[in-house]
């Protein structure tokens, strides 16, 4: 659905991404490890073309994307949940979730504020409240759900664990897994290799902006060597 060839992206003059390539498929979350700066959000960026991509491909459902706006490419049907979260922060949460909507697509789930509030108890009780008063953990289920209400056909979920408490990422852990359940794919950064392991189905870690390993989620965990050159703090 989803397929990355050999991109080099910048940021001005210094190179980040050097010859990365992965492929996201339908019904799958995939996972980008790694350390702080190894590449992982640019990676995503790279996707939603707010990073210089100079060399190689990026294709959704066959097409080529590389050369789009982000406006375009999140209309093709890619979500974006970007680390910083970017919701309205004078807005209510309803108000937030209204500017994430996107008329339906055909042969993609069509979401309601409604079911996304079954889906975020906390957002249901908070639905009048001003984005700006909620906590990062309900700010980042905001980000989520008004992802959502844009009908994606994929997701980019950029760092969504950090800085949260535990309670709150269990939340988010369920919802990731709702998300697959649903048949949307899922393509995340992250850190949190205990987060990883309970939702993602293959990795990818990347490693100053290289990819240095690829496999299921499980030959990863079981990869002591992998892990303690690339992912050990």
């Amino acid at each position: 659905m989803l397929e990355l060839r050999g991109i080099h992206s910048y940021y001005g003059q210094a190179h980040i991404l050097t010859d990365v390539s992965l492929t996201l498929s339908r019904g799958e979350i995939v996972v980008l490890l790694g350390r702080n700066g190894a590449g992982k959000s640019t990676t995503i960026k790279s996707i939603m073309g707010m990073v210089r991509v100079t060399e190689g491909s990026i294709a959704y459902e066959g097409e080529e994307i590389l050369s789009e706006p982000s406006n375009r490419i999140a209309r093709r049907g890619i979500g974006y949940v970007p680390e910083e979260r970017r919701i309205f922060t004078r807005l209510t949460v309803q108000e937030n979730l209204d500017c994430g909507q996107q008329p339906p697509r055909e042969g993609r789930r069509t979401w309601t504020a409604e079911e996304l509030y079954d889906l975020f108890p906390n957002l249901a009780e908070a639905r009048n409240r001003l984005g700006g008063t909620l906590s990062g953990g309900e700010q980042q289920m905001l980000t989520i759900a008004r992802t959502l209400m844009g009908n994606p056909g994929c997701i980019l979920l950029d760092e969504p664990s950090e800085g949260l408490a535990p309670v709150v990422v269990e939340q988010i852990i369920k919802v990731v897994k709702e998300i697959k359940n649903q048949g949307i794919p899922v393509l995340l950064s992250e850190q949190n290799l205990h987060f990883a392991g309970l939702v993602s189905d293959r990795a990818y870690v990347i490693e100053t902006g290289r990819i240095r390993y690829q496999g299921t989620m499980r030959e990863l965990q079981d990869n002591d060597e992998v892990r303690q050159q690339y992912l050990a703090v």
